[in-house]
């Protein structure tokens, strides 16, 4: 039990070096029924997941800013229920994230 106890106690730092930073979504969806869920994944990484609830196809555009760096563009065409997972890495580590997701009904 004694070794069971120091093995948690010594993972617990590792969990505090998980990624996180401040997201920002801004959604213009246009009347699209779509969803969207963001995540950092890594300390330069992040993902967005985007859901269609609504009974028409929906195209759509995200738009990740990294400060200075170059902004990342991501497209994807969701069909009804469809969902999709965009990522985008950057090259230096990220302090805050802006992420514009605009969505058009088909």
């Amino acid at each position: 039990m004694q070794k069971i106890r120091c093995a948690v106690f010594a993972l617990l730092p590792l969990s505090a070096l998980a990624a996180t930073f401040p997201i920002e979504v801004e959604k213009q969806l246009n009347g699209a029924e779509v969803s969207a869920s963001s995540q950092a994944i890594d300390f330069n990484m992040a993902g967005i997941q985007l859901n269609n609830y609504g009974k028409a196809a929906a195209e759509c555009q995200v738009v990740f800013r990294n400060g200075p760096e170059s902004p990342r563009t991501r497209k994807a065409d969701l069909e009804p229920g469809q969902s999709a997972l965009l990522t985008s890495s950057f090259k230096s580590k990220v302090i805050r994230l802006r992420i514009k997701v605009t969505c058009n009904p088909k």
